[in-house]
């Protein structure tokens, strides 16, 4: 399995690189005592574990269980069937103390309020383990997201999923999805509903869907709609978005919304991790008024 270490100065964004594994899909911990170390990896390699990579996090506010990380990192490595690696973070004093200003945080080794002395004490205590460390990545220029770039470079938590992408049809009578991230009107394209044979369908139904697709402003749409996904898209998944929703609205969200959700599905399926939910084509079609 992989194991990755992380630490550093406290400050210099070891929150922000676990992050970047927690994007990765490794099973992530903040600030496990290092005697447990042995007992977490014997528990990761039971027969049956579904842990093939972990990222943990250890830093001084363990106290004096801190003292006991190098001997414990020592015992991992005698492991055959384990790759560890090490990732130090730093920062210089400077961005060390406009960020404990900016967040009034507290230096875990500062006495008396003496941050820059903290600092200081904590660059001599984490030496040796700065000296074993497999990247040092210096923070003091960096926002989050930079970070986050660093790291899945330096470190290649390289098994990086691909962004999840949900198609979500909905009708707007039943209200808007809370949990879409962009959203389209097919409203002005003509409506199955009011062709009889067509009511009880859904946009599911190759019925449904030829209608829609025959109307002659669908097709200019979707070329439009696909040229501004095909832009925005990479530019969310290199941002670091996990999971975006496109919701797609008509009036009842059993009919035109459904076709265009599916269209996008299928041109996106191959290249993203793309699911389709349909709200509302469940529902029971109402009666056309005579």
């Amino acid at each position: 399995m992989e194991l990755t270490i992380i630490t550093g100065l406290s400050g210099a964004g070891k929150s922000g690189a676990m992050g970047a594994f927690e994007d990765a899909d490794f099973f992530c911990i903040d600030n496990l005592p290092p005697q447990l170390l042995p007992s977490l990896v014997d528990l990761f390699r039971l027969e049956g574990s579904s842990v093939e990579r972990a990222a943990l996090v250890f830093d001084v506010r363990g106290g004096a269980w801190f003292d006991e990380l190098g001997r414990e990192l020592d015992r991992i490595a005698q492991i055959p069937d384990i790759h560890m690696q090490m990732l130090f973070l730093e920062a210089s004093d400077e961005a060390l103390l406009s960020r404990f200003r900016e967040t009034r945080r507290r230096h875990p080794l500062a006495e008396g309020g003496e941050v820059l002395r903290g600092i200081e004490k904590e660059r001599a205590l984490l030496a040796d383990l700065r000296d074993r460390a497999d990247v040092v990545i210096d923070t003091s220029a960096m926002n989050p997201w930079d970070l986050r770039d660093a790291v899945a470079e330096e470190m290649a938590p390289a098994h990086r999923p691909r962004m999840r992408l949900t198609f979500s049809s909905f009708g707007f009578k039943h209200g808007v999805p809370r949990e879409a991230d962009l959203m389209f009107d097919v409203r002005f394209l003509r409506n199955p509903h009011y062709v009889a044979e067509l009511t009880a369908l859904t946009g599911e139904d190759v019925a449904v869907a030829e209608y829609v697709a025959a109307d002659p402003g669908y097709e200019g749409f979707m070329d439009r709609l696909f040229s501004l996904l095909d832009y925005v898209l990479p530019m969310y998944e290199a941002e670091g978005k996990r999971h975006l929703v496109v919701a797609i609205g008509c009036t009842g969200g059993r009919h035109r919304s459904v076709t265009v959700a599916e269209a996008l599905a299928a041109r996106y399926a191959g290249s993203l991790d793309v699911t389709v939910a349909h709200r509302d084509s469940r529902r029971p079609a109402e009666v056309r008024s005579a």
